[in-house]
């Protein structure tokens, strides 16, 4: 069997040659295009990155394709109707950074409830003294968790961990599950009344767009923190600066930014591609709120660790191994 791997980087194939001794392996840095038709017309199995396009026109130039498998969860980059027609099997990664959005999310709210920041810019100037530095502590606090997938949940399961009161807030309410994670459902209304951090992990869109806008940061507790690991468009950034200007807000933690490109999801940052599309230093440099010290700005970074990285190539294999043994999984419907 022939498999063709694109938006490789080199550390990845040592453990896709491991993973299949027997078969025949192409690798290219590149990302999939039509250049590289010829060189892999025989590929039964292709696997690339995002910005890997599968058109309807490639897929009638390779005759032996028998399976896609794509490194992101996304998979509007293939032509699904014409690899459906074609009999080709295409897989996807359903989920890669939940652990470690989770864990992103509780770095900033540990960070602003223990002013780190600040703390860390004193002590290299070489000032040790404590006046302005004087945290919360997070057990007895009430977190509002915006959004109960798996992401929000992982970060109930944390903030139980920390003695922290929850209040969740979904469009479905499982309460078998509210139960078992010692949570409670709420309306949008007492969520933003009720909680001293309010933390965001639902997607962009329509439905979602400016959701925290600003009757919605006037409602909120006053001196409450906002977390926002999700998508940028989700806050109005004028809205939010205003809050932190009148105090109704005592800071913010922010991996997202609304004037972020579009991005459709985080497998999307790691392609040497997003830079030539988007430089996100210009746009944190540029945006009104990195200077705030009472904020935290990362670049998007909260699903990017080794562990996660190496998921999206583990689950890639499986994804083979299991094509290949008969009983494909994580098949896209």
């Amino acid at each position: 069997m022939t498999l063709s791997f694109f938006g490789v980087e080199a550390w990845q194939e040592e453990p896709l040659r491991a993973a299949f001794p027997e078969t025949t392996l192409r690798f290219f840095a590149e990302d999939f295009s039509a250049q590289f038709l010829d060189v892999v017309h025989d590929a039964e199995i292709l696997s690339g990155t995002i910005y890997s396009a599968v058109t309807r026109e490639f897929i009638d130039r390779l005759p032996k394709l028998r399976c896609i498998t794509t490194r992101s969860t996304g998979y509007d980059h293939i032509d699904f109707v014409a690899a459906k027609e074609k009999g080709i099997i295409v897989c996807n990664v359903p989920t890669y950074g939940e652990h470690t959005v989770a864990e992103h999310t509780f770095a900033l709210i540990l960070a602003l409830s223990r002013r780190i920041p600040e703390s860390v810019e004193r002590t290299k100037k070489g000032d040790f003294s404590l006046v302005g530095l004087r945290g919360v502590d997070l057990v007895g606090k009430t977190l509002g968790v915006i959004g109960i997938g798996h992401i929000g949940q992982h970060v109930i399961r944390m903030a139980r961990g920390f003695g922290m009161k929850v209040l969740g807030f979904s469009r479905n309410q499982d309460e078998k599950l509210a139960s078992s994670l010692g949570f409670t459902f709420v309306d949008f209304p007492t969520v933003l009344r009720e909680s001293d951090i309010l933390t965001l992990h639902i997607p962009g869109g329509k439905e979602t767009h400016h959701m925290m806008d600003a009757n919605a940061f006037s409602r909120m507790k006053k001196g409450a923190i906002l977390i926002n690991t999700a998508r940028g468009e989700v806050v109005d950034t004028e809205a939010l600066v205003r809050a932190l200007e009148s105090s109704q807000l005592a800071g913010a933690g922010l991996d997202v930014l609304e004037e972020e490109c579009y991005i459709k999801e985080e497998a999307q940052l790691l392609s040497p591609q997003f830079p030539k599309e988007c430089d996100l230093k210009t746009i944190l440099h540029n945006h009104m709120l990195v200077r705030r010290p009472n904020v935290i700005i990362t670049p998007h970074n909260a699903f990017n660790s080794e562990e996660a990285v190496r998921r999206i190539l583990q689950t890639t294999i499986e994804n083979i191994q299991a094509f290949i043994a008969g009983h494909p999984q994580n098949v896209v419907q």
